[in-house]
Parts: C-alpha cells; sequence; structure tokens
C-alpha cells in the first residue's frame, strides 16, 4: 500500500471511530453548561474573594472635607496676596481634582503671574499644580506632608464626581452648572491615563440588595449625574449573576490605583520644574510671609482653621483592607459595606461619620463590614 493509498482509508476509519466514542458517551457529556448560570465559566465572571479577619492587613481612617455649599472655588484678597480657593470636595475630590483644578488655573492665570504658591499636596493639590506648570507657571507646594501621608492616599479610588459633593438644600442652584463642567473636564483628562501601568482602568461594578434600595437625597449618595458619561447601570436576572439576592445590577466605572496615581503625578510634577517645600502652613501670617504673590489654596481640612471656614466639617470614613487577589479586579457593593478592588489590596468600607475628627479605626467597624460580605459571597452560586 503506498502513502497515498493509507492516508485515504485511514481518515474516514477515523471519523468512524469517533462517531462511535460519541455515540457510547453519556448524553449529559454533549450538553454545555449554562454560560450565564455557571457564572465562572460564562462571560461575566465574578470570583469570589477570600474573606476573613486574618487577612485583614491595614485599617485606615480618611477625613472627607466636606461643605454643604460646595467646594470653595472663589478668590479673595490677603494684603497684597491673591488666594485662589479650591478646597471642600467632599467625598468627590478624586474625581473632581482634574475639573475645580482647571478652574483655579483660570483663576490664576487672570492676574497675570507665573510664580505661584500651592498649599496642599493631596490629589486636588497636584493636579492643580500639574495644570498651572502645563501653563507656563512655576509652582512651589507648601505642604505639611506628601503622600502617603495625606488624606488623598485614604480614598477608595472610584469615579464618583458628586460623592459628598454638597447638600442640595444648602447649595446655591448655580453650583450644578459648575459641578458638570468640572465633572466634564476631569473625565476627560482621566481618559489621557487609561492604559498606564493600570494608574486608572475600568471595572465592573456591582449593587446587590435584598430589596431594591432607597435612595435618600442628601445621605451620602450622588445627587448630581450625567447621563451618557458613563455605561448604564443594568439590572441583571438570576441567570446573569451567581448572588443570592433578587435586586442585583452592574455597571462599568473607572477605578484609580491610588499609591501609583499620586507618585505618578508627583514625579511628573518634578520633573517639569516643580519645587515641594514640606513648610505647614498654620495661620494668615504663614501666607503672608511666602515670596509669591499668587496663592493657590488646595489644604482641604487645614483650611478650616487658617481662613476660619466654619462650613467646612470632616466625614470620616474608615477601609479596612485586605491581602490582594489577582483574580478579584471589581467593586460590589451592599446594604451595609462594600469593597473595591486595587493593586495594592481589596479595600473594605461603608461608613461616613459627619462631623468626626476622630481617625482611630475600629475594629468592631471592620468585623461588620467583613461579617455582612462574608455572608453574601458564602451565599453565592457556582
Amino acid at each position: 500500500m503506498n502513502r497515498r493509498n493509507f492516508f485515504e482509508k485511514a481518515v474516514p476509519a477515523s471519523f468512524a471511530l469517533g462517531a462511535i466514542a460519541s455515540s457510547c458517551a453519556p448524553k449529559t457529556q454533549l450538553k454545555y453548561p449554562d454560560k450565564h448560570f455557571y457564572i465562572g465559566q460564562g462571560y461575566h465572571q465574578i470570583p469570589k474573594p477570600r474573606l476573613s479577619m486574618d487577612r485583614i492587613v491595614k485599617e485606615t481612617v480618611g477625613l472627607r472635607p466636606f461643605r454643604a455649599s460646595g467646594p470653595r472655588l472663589d478668590v479673595e484678597q490677603l494684603g497684597n496676596k491673591t488666594i485662589v480657593h479650591n478646597y471642600g470636595h467632599g467625598g468627590s475630590g478624586w474625581s473632581l481634582s482634574w475639573g475645580t483644578g482647571n478652574m483655579a488655573r483660570n483663576n490664576v492665570l487672570k492676574t497675570g503671574e507665573k510664580k505661584i504658591a500651592l498649599l496642599g499636596c493631596g490629589t486636588v493639590g497636584i493636579a492643580t499644580a500639574r495644570l498651572l506648570q502645563e501653563s507656563g507657571c512655576e509652582v512651589t507646594i507648601y505642604t505639611k506632608d506628601v503622600p502617603p501621608n495625606v488624606t488623598s492616599n485614604l480614598a477608595t479610588g472610584t469615579w464618583s464626581p458628586a460623592s459628598r459633593v454638597c447638600d442640595k438644600t444648602v447649595a446655591k442652584p448655580e453650583f450644578q452648572k459648575i459641578w458638570e463642567e468640572a465633572t466634564r473636564f476631569s473625565f476627560r483628562r482621566f481618559q489621557f491615563l487609561l492604559g498606564m501601568n493600570d494608574i486608572a482602568c475600568w471595572a465592573e461594578e456591582y449593587g446587590v440588595f435584598k430589596d431594591a434600595p432607597v435612595y435618600i437625597p442628601g445621605a451620602g449618595g450622588e445627587d448630581f449625574e450625567i447621563e451618557g458619561l458613563l455605561p448604564e447601570r443594568v439590572a441583571l436576572s438570576p441567570k446573569e449573576h451567581p448572588f443570592r439576592d433578587a435586586n442585583v445590577t452592574r455597571r462599568t466605572n473607572m477605578m484609580f490605583n491610588i499609591p501609583t496615581y499620586l507618585r505618578h503625578h508627583l514625579q511628573d510634577f518634578t520633573m517639569f520644574g516643580g519645587k515641594v517645600k514640606i513648610q505647614e502652613i498654620k495661620k494668615l501670617e504663614d501666607i503672608d510671609a511666602l515670596p509669591e504673590k499668587v496663592v493657590v489654596n488646595c489644604m482641604g481640612l487645614g483650611a478650616k482653621p487658617v481662613f476660619n471656614d466654619q462650613e467646612l466639617t470632616p466625614v470620616s470614613g474608615q477601609l479596612s483592607c485586605l491581602i490582594p487577589q489577582s483574580d478579584i479586579n471589581y467593586k460590589l457593593y451592599t446594604q451595609g459595606a462594600n469593597f473595591i478592588s486595587r493593586k495594592d489590596g481589596i479595600y473594605i468600607g461603608s461608613n461616613g461619620i459627619v462631623g468626626n475628627w476622630d481617625t482611630t479605626p475600629s475594629r468592631e467597624q471592620t468585623e461588620k463590614t467583613v461579617g455582612i460580605l462574608m455572608k453574601l459571597i458564602e451565599n453565592m452560586r457556582g
């Protein structure tokens, strides 16, 4: 038998053997799994985080600088100094930093000065400083601390431009237009960071509730929203998720890896000639002694005693950090607890205490939030 005749006879035989094997196989092996129900094998993978108290490696309490009327963005004169204010963003400082920073930059450029002092080295201060540099200004940051020893380092890192940004019953009607302008500018700016070593990234965000959540205005939620900026939040049917609760939603949102983000922008600031001076500003005389004629105030809660801002108040929020998992890359929130996955850990939180200056973590609060999430995760199907 030559080589050609061998293959002509062998190939049909192999098909026959395959057919016989298929006919003998149990019928259950011929069925494909439901791609939605078996969530780990389908399109929407929702792996389970490993939740336990012994995996908690860090607990922190951050203070959000809240003003009922919204962030302070005005300009005032202090002797021969021009003070441009940019502080009091509540829980939206990360998201609005570039937008309100752009507004502060415009106010600075009206003065004609190029040598600028900037107070504060959090996310709002760093973003504002970078924008000023892009407009040709020489910027010196005066700060008590630098990252990671700043309040911005204790945030969750989610795109949330309206989180405790104001009290709608107190804020002026024109504030919403200001907020929208800042939000749109920030959103465009964050797009430039996508794909750069996970400084900013898109991730899935799940809401899981037994009953439909009741929205209470002014309770720390998002009082403003721009339709079309993010993908719509969609309700999932029981076959589209593994949770036992009936009300489950999914939305794609932006997240920030905070340590990388702050380091990246601070390095850019110094690379473009910016200077950082460790110098705490405690009173107006300290500002008056600075050599620069224009001062941008991005001090956050530090502005309260210096400028006697009676409206500025802290809203404390505790975060408990789990050891990171490479397969967990989503955010989840439920009644009484939430978590967000970042490169440096899985951060669990939920609380916001208005007027609380205490930054001492509560073990009881950690146990409460971990317990809520453990019960939810243990009941997941698949």
